[in-house]
């Protein structure tokens, strides 16, 4: 691990005691993007926002503690993808269209009923995101933050601006507990994206002046994560050949 990775690992460590040891989620949130307590109220308060309101395609991390928000979108009307699990597709998203639904929102809004309801795409397939609404594990007021260290959050928001699907004017939103603000510093890499807004059950804060990456950064992605996630892996591979020159 590499110093930043380290630090980010100790903020990780010390959100998820806190968050366990104070009620704000339950044991086994240990190691993942926090199931936490006030996800409902959480959705409820996001969904006031304006820009939630004005939005009609919505991109969700399929981490459970998102549910009542990927729920929310539906039942708006709003044209919802989610990420497959670890990406592990050429068709890294499922689409999920309110309109054409045969389940219920509650039902088609989980993992197993995204697969079984929706609608398997590549980025070519999707529209323009009006807002993205990402897992976190920690999040600070200057909208830096980290999810549970597997890159995927980072993957496919780059994925997506390479795709100008996501832009500068698309929002991106931390749905998180008052447990996982933290005041501290989060280090940032260039692959790192932050937040326009961080909602809680209590409030909501704007964040000045969010980072956005330029794209997929190649040199901090190893070949075994690039190996594991087909889409990068038909990526690198067209970036190969381009790359060697043409034999008569």
């Amino acid at each position: 691990m590499t110093e930043i990775d380290q630090a980010k690992q100790a903020v990780r460590e010390r959100v998820w005691r806190r968050l366990i040891d104070g009620g704000g989620a339950a044991s086994d949130s240990y190691g993942k993007i926090p199931g936490f307590h006030g996800a409902d109220a959480t959705a409820e308060r996001l969904a006031a926002l304006d820009e939630w309101q004005h939005a009609t395609t919505v991109k969700a991390n399929p981490d459970w503690a998102q549910l009542p928000v990927r729920i929310r979108a539906l039942k708006d009307g709003k044209l919802l993808y989610m990420a497959v699990p670890r990406m592990a597709s050429l068709e890294p998203f499922f689409e999920l269209d309110p309109k054409k639904l045969a389940v219920s929102a509650e039902e088609a809004a989980e993992k197993k009923g995204a697969a079984q309801a929706g609608r398997r795409l590549g980025v070519e397939s999707m529209r323009p995101i009006d807002l993205v609404v990402c897992g976190s594990v920690a999040v600070n007021r200057s909208g830096a933050r980290i999810g549970k260290g597997a890159g995927y959050s980072d993957l496919e928001v780059a994925l997506l601006i390479e795709a100008s699907l996501v832009t500068d004017q698309t929002v991106i939103v931390a749905p998180v507990h008052p447990l996982q603000l933290v005041e501290d510093d989060i280090p940032e890499t260039e692959h790192d994206f932050s937040v326009d807004y961080i909602v809680t059950p209590d409030e909501v804060i704007r964040c000045a002046n969010p980072r956005r990456p330029r794209g997929l950064v190649w040199g901090d992605l190893t070949a075994d994560k690039i190996a594991a996630i087909p889409v990068l892996a038909a990526q690198h591979e067209g970036r190969r050949r381009e790359e060697t020159p043409h034999r008569p």
